[in-house]
């Protein structure tokens, strides 16, 4: 019975959000993991490091799989999990920010605006779970 008010203080939207979040996170790691060499080139990167690439791409396999593995979780875990996203976001903000100023692909930008939005989106809920 507690569990089950504790889960319905967790807004519906945000649940979908996760899914979603679930989803774009698999369609960019499965890649990154498996043919960084052939992705990042079309994405306008002329130099791939495959290891790093692959790093990245296991942390958004990580994060993503969560996402949908947690959506029906407690406030409380939500807490944690939105506070690791919000972590997360802003690492790969200040990361690509400075990728960026380093002369980085102007299709970067696209991957900033994106961790911008979900940094964003995250920190609403967070304050809303307060």
């Amino acid at each position: 019975m507690l569990m089950e008010s504790a889960s319905r203080d967790v807004p519906k939207s945000l649940r979908v959000w996760f899914v979603i979040h679930f989803v774009l996170d698999i369609i960019i790691a499965i890649p990154m993991l498996l043919v960084p060499e052939l992705l990042l080139p079309l994405l306008g990167w002329s130099v791939v490091d495959p290891i790093t690439s692959r790093l990245v791409g296991a942390a958004l396999l990580g994060i993503g799989v969560e996402s949908l593995i947690g959506r029906n979780a407690s406030r409380d875990v939500f807490k944690a999990m939105l506070n690791l996203k919000i972590l997360w976001a802003s690492g790969a903000i200040l990361g690509i920010g400075l990728g960026l100023v380093a002369g980085g692909p102007p299709t970067a930008w696209i991957f900033l605006v994106i961790f911008a939005a979900f940094l964003g989106l995250w920190a609403y809920y967070r304050v809303k779970l307060r």
